[in-house]
C-alpha cells in the first residue's frame, strides 16, 4: 500500500504497449462500490473472496500489467495463480516512503486506524516475505522516479526472458 503499484504499473504497461489492470479498480467497476464500503459491508474476509476471484480471472489473460492490492499475497492461492501465471514484480518501499505516500489518503480502509504508521509497519512485517517468495523481480523505490522504476522492471524482465522464463 503506497509502494507505487498503479502508478508503476500504469507506466510500464504503456512502455510495454500492453493493457494494464488494477485489481482494486476492477472489483469497484464489477460490484459498483468502493473497496471501502466492502470492507465495512462484508469486511475484510468479503472483500479477499472478491479479490481472490477477480486475479483467478484476470491471470488467465495475457498481454497486460496488473497490479493487485497490497494484501493479495495473504492469500496462498492467490500467490500460486500469480507466480505460475507471469511474471510476479515487487514493488517495494521503506516504511517512511509508505507512510509518507499514504498519509493523506482517506480512502484506505486498513488505515482508517489511530495510527496508521504502525499499521503499514505490521503489514509490511506480515506481506514482504510472501511477496519476495513469489518475485521475479523486486524494485526499491524509494530513491527513483517513476521512470526510472519502470525502465529497472523492464531491463529486468528483458533479462528474465532472455533465460527463458514466461
Amino acid at each position: 500500500m503506497g509502494s507505487g503499484k498503479t502508478t508503476i504499473g500504469r507506466q510500464l504497461a504503456r512502455a510495454c504497449k500492453l493493457k494494464f489492470i488494477d485489481s482494486d479498480a476492477e472489483i469497484v467497476d464489477r460490484t459498483g462500490a468502493e473497496i471501502s464500503w466492502i470492507f465495512d459491508i462484508e469486511g475484510e474476509e468479503g472483500f479477499r473472496k472478491r479479490e481472490a476471484l477477480v486475479i483467478e480471472e484476470l491471470t488467465l489473460g495475457s498481454g497486460m500489467v496488473l497490479a493487485t492490492g497490497g494484501g493479495s499475497v495473504l492469500d496462498p492461492e492467490n500467490r500460486r495463480v500469480l507466480a505460475t501465471r507471469g511474471i510476479v514484480v515487487y514493488i517495494s518501499a521503506s516504511l517512511d516512503q509508505l507512510f509518507k505516500r499514504t498519509s493523506k489518503d482517506q480512502s484506505r480502509p486498513l488505515l482508517n486506524h489511530d495510527n496508521p504508521k504502525e499499521v503499514l509497519r505490521a503489514l509490511q512485517l506480515e506481506r514482504d516475505p510472501l511477496y519476495r517468495e513469489i518475485a521475479d523481480v523486486v524494485i526499491e523505490t524509494d530513491h527513483c522516479t517513476v521512470n526510472q522504476a519502470v525502465k529497472q522492471i523492464r531491463k529486468q524482465i528483458q533479462a528474465l526472458t532472455a533465460i527463458g522464463h514466461s
